[in-house]
């Protein structure tokens, strides 16, 4: 993770909670140091009197004030904001590794006891709900961890020339670390722990991974060419991909048979979460509080944080004294996940214009302080690749400003040699209007780099083509299916070149097929 002091973030931030700009503009006033620097600090101490336990020395709330319902909905606020990407790490950390062993849960998705890691060994199930933005170009895993009590190996096998990245993540949604193909990490044994861990490397270890966080998860991705024989090529190393705790490392690659990974059930109060067909609800307004002092606890501020975290400290010891105040925060995150959280799962409200009525991310997974990127990435499509290696275009409207809709078909050219420009590989998916597979007769929801029966236009271009209805019988290879009402359109580079990190590729339009 990198730290951003990038000013427009600034400015966004403060755009979007303007009544709380006192308070974000303290806290954004010192430079921050990297992440290594907050890495360093201490992450795992409860304080009993947020008036004398920061680092900071200056003038802080005193216990015991009478804060009035105003003040304390402004703090509630900003916090809900900033907290709602590390309270929804807490929730999904809660949930996977409730599993008993590593399988697929409910037979969609993989997961694993705290410590390991589940895989596929497939593209995901199209049914999943666990996030929003799935693609079917690689082959995915997911664990979560505590890595100051119980640091975790990560085995790097062979993967010869075939794209992968371990993209791991601490509790603030920022990747950490860099294992993957774009950085030429060798096969190995690779130690991840916590800000905490004391211990040395062992022997073997090819290298230790320090997570600024204890809370930490990993979602491995794999490269797949949608082919018999590739899916049938990749088993191999798919079976090399485990992840386990220090005290079972033993120096020799261990392998399980992820395609008979047994399938776990769900616990009865789990099962029909979701919200309305779409991703399951991880953040739940009324209990947002009752969580929110873990997130304080667990995850050390990083240098210039340090007067949020007192103004949010001041907050929750006023809530816990006066139930009147408690009411507050509780009617007050409801009203802000509708008002804040909510319009940032449409595609024009995140990232910057990309062009041709197409949004793009900015700092994914390395946000820093930039808190517009990491709640509305929260909310839209968890889980983002660094922008080194990937990055995303995203859209709902064609190049006409028209919502896109099912009714219609769409024609997406690329001109020769104007396809995404990547080391790696690129797609081009889509989506319902819930961020989630359109289900179809020909379980296709992404087209790109893993398909070998696209065809071309004569002069070498490429037409994708998106709609309800069939463009023809000889259109039909580069067809993706789409619902009789709203979708959305989501382009992925990974390992993009040049043009791709700076800005100067744009995406294609879209246009109605007449």
């Amino acid at each position: 993770m990198a730290d951003q002091d990038d000013v427009n973030s600034t400015r966004r931030l403060v755009t979007t909670m303007s009544a709380a700009l006192p308070l974000a503009y303290a806290a954004l006033a010192a430079v921050p140091r990297s992440a290594d620097a907050a890495a360093a600090k201490d992450n795992g101490s409860k304080r009993a009197n947020p008036a004398t336990s920061t680092s900071v020395k200056e003038t802080l709330p005193p216990a015991g004030i009478l804060m009035h319902p105003e003040y304390a909905q402004v703090i509630a606020r900003m916090a809900y904001v900033w907290g709602w990407p590390m309270v929804n790490m807490l929730n999904r950390n809660a949930r996977i590794t409730k599993a008993p062993y590593p399988g697929l849960l409910a037979g969609v998705l993989p997961a694993a006891p705290r410590g390991q890691v589940g895989m596929l060994h497939d593209y995901i199930d199209p049914a999943e709900t666990f996030v929003t933005c799935p693609n079917q170009d690689v082959v995915y895993g997911l664990g979560f961890f505590s890595l100051d009590e119980e640091p975790v190996v990560a085995q790097v096998p062979d993967f010869g020339d075939r794209f992968w990245v371990y993209a791991l993540y601490d509790a603030r949604t920022n990747q950490f670390g860099h294992l993957g193909k774009p950085y030429k990490t060798r096969r190995g044994f690779y130690l991840l722990a916590g800000p905490n861990w004391k211990g040395i490397k062992p022997v073997g270890i090819t290298d230790v991974i320090r997570c600024p966080t204890a809370l930490a998860n990993a979602i491995p991705r794999v490269f797949q060419n949608d082919t018999p024989q590739d899916k049938q090529a990749i088993q191999t190393v798919l079976n090399q991909i485990v992840f386990y705790p220090l005290k079972q490392f033993n120096g020799r690659m261990k392998t399980i048979d992820w395609m008979n990974a047994p399938i776990i059930q769900p616990p009865t109060e789990d099962k029909g979460s979701d919200e309305g067909g779409g991703e399951t609800k991880w953040v739940i307004p009324e209990k947002f509080f009752d969580q929110f002092p873990q997130v304080l606890d667990t995850v050390a501020p990083l240098p210039g944080e340090e007067a949020l975290y007192a103004q949010f400290r001041s907050l929750m010891e006023v809530a816990n004294r006066d139930p009147e105040i408690k009411k507050i925060l509780v009617s007050t995150a409801v009203d802000t996940e509708q008002q804040a959280i909510a319009p940032f799962f449409e595609w024009r409200r995140n990232g910057v214009p990309a062009g041709n009525n197409w949004n793009r991310s900015t700092n994914n997974a390395q946000t820093g302080f930039d808190y517009f990127d990491r709640t509305g990435t929260a909310k839209s499509n968890m889980f983002d690749n660094r922008p080194n290696e990937t990055q995303y275009f995203y859209t709902d409207f064609d190049a006409s400003g028209q919502a896109l809709n099912g009714a219609n078909t769409y024609e997406i050219t690329f001109a020769k040699g104007e396809e995404p420009p990547v080391n790696g590989f690129w797609s081009l998916t889509l989506y319902n209007d819930k961020h989630l597979f359109h289900a179809n007769d020909l379980k296709r929801y992404s087209l790109g780099t893993k398909n070998t029966s696209l065809k071309r236009n004569a002069d070498g271009s490429m037409t994708l083509y998106a709609g309800a209805k069939s463009p023809g019988s000889d259109r039909e290879s580069n067809w993706l299916p789409a619902p009789a009402g709203a979708f959305s359109l989501y382009i992925r580079a990974y390992w993009g070149k040049q043009s791709i990190l700076d800005g100067s590729w744009k995406p294609p339009q879209i246009r109605t097929k007449a």
